[in-house]
């Protein structure tokens, strides 16, 4: 545990913004209970002790497939679920285990915006009731009135003030996720979790609601923590990229040393799994092998149960360079260059380590 004990402080240390977000061990189990009394059974283990930190005016993008646990981190760094271990400190402050309470005036530094723009929005409210939700509940009346503030978020996620008394169904999915941007932006939020902003857009869209992102964080000072599955949406907008698998973090670092040099095999595979528009560089692609140049990695057999993950590395049941280290011993997240950070026993372009995780 020691060296994962010395790379949080080597990685703080770097020159830079301080820290708003400080995630520390965290872990989410949710029990499987069984028979009339319920007795627990077992735990789906969706978040299992992850570390890392989020800096002001930063964008760090995390991704990973489906069911890695992606979403219940979010969900945990805003509160929105209670954690079963660990420690998340927003601005230094400890609010792991805060309650409903205690959480309000936190939750105007903290907001989310939601995956599925058609079931985030209360059908049978106005824009201007779901947009001016915030400063109701926060007991807050921003100069100029409600309304008047409302109208300015509207045009500010490039919507038509006159939208103030519409009803969400009026709307298409691109709009619906602008009227959630403008909701989750009303009391000037330091941090803002987005989980998979675009995942549920046509491709068209998508683009236009990134950018939109990238603009509202150069104008208003955001910080943002960008979930998704799609590396190529992550490429444009983060400045650090984390990489999940099976509610482990596996890989951490800034975004031109992910996509240059990745360090873990399944990074490897996500980004050889991006889609290349142009045939010729596909065709060139298509002939290279799992182990070697810069082919598509068809990774085998299905996402391990979060019920009962493998032991050891998570990934070896699917990885290409698996031994017999990686199935006996859980690798350890260690910086093996300046902020680049890998948990892994064999890591792609890197030396060798031994199987403590250290340098050979």
């Amino acid at each position: 545990m020691k060296d994962h004990e010395m790379t949080i402080p080597r990685q703080q240390a770097e020159s830079g913004p301080a820290a708003l977000l400080k995630v520390e061990g965290l872990v989410k189990h949710f029990p499987i209970t069984k028979g009339l009394l319920r007795r627990q059974v077992g735990a789906v283990q969706a978040v299992d002790g992850i570390t890392f930190d989020v800096r002001q005016g930063e964008t760090l993008g995390v991704v990973g497939e489906s069911g890695c646990g992606k979403s219940t981190m979010g969900r945990l760094i805003t509160r929105l679920l209670e954690p079963t271990g660990g420690r998340v400190e927003f601005e230094g402050r400890d609010i792991t285990h805060l309650g409903v309470a205690a959480m309000r005036p936190m939750r105007r530094d903290v907001q989310m915006i939601f995956q599925d723009p058609y079931s985030s929005l209360n059908p049978r409210h106005t824009v201007g009731t779901i947009v001016g939700a915030p400063f109701k509940l926060q007991r807050i009346t921003p100069e100029g009135g409600i309304k008047q503030e409302v109208q300015r978020l509207l045009a500010l996620v490039g919507l038509s003030p006159e939208h103030y008394n519409r009803y969400p169904h009026e709307f298409s999915g691109g709009q619906r996720q602008r009227i959630g941007i403008a909701r989750a932006l009303a009391l000037k939020p330091k941090l803002v979790v987005a989980d998979e902003p675009v995942s549920a857009l046509d491709v068209s869209i998508q683009a236009q609601v990134v950018n939109l992102l990238d603009d509202l964080q150069s104008e208003l000072g955001l910080t943002y923590m960008i979930i998704a599955h799609d590396l190529s949406v992550i490429r444009h907008v983060s400045d650090r990229i984390a990489v999940m698998y099976l509610g482990k973090l596996v890989e951490l670092t800034d975004r031109k040393s992910l996509y240059d040099k990745p360090m873990h095999p399944y990074t490897k595979a996500l980004l050889s799994a991006v889609p290349v528009p142009d045939p010729r560089r596909r065709t060139e692609r298509a002939t290279a092998t799992p182990g070697g140049g810069g082919g598509r990695i068809l990774l085998t057999g299905d996402v391990p149960s979060p019920i009962s993950p493998p032991s050891g590395c998570r990934f070896h049941t699917r990885c290409w360079k698996a031994t017999e280290v990686c199935k006996q011993q859980e690798p350890p997240l260690v910086a093996l260059e300046p902020g680049h950070q890998v948990a892994c026993h064999h890591p792609e372009n890197a030396p060798e380590v031994t199987p403590a995780g250290a340098p050979a």
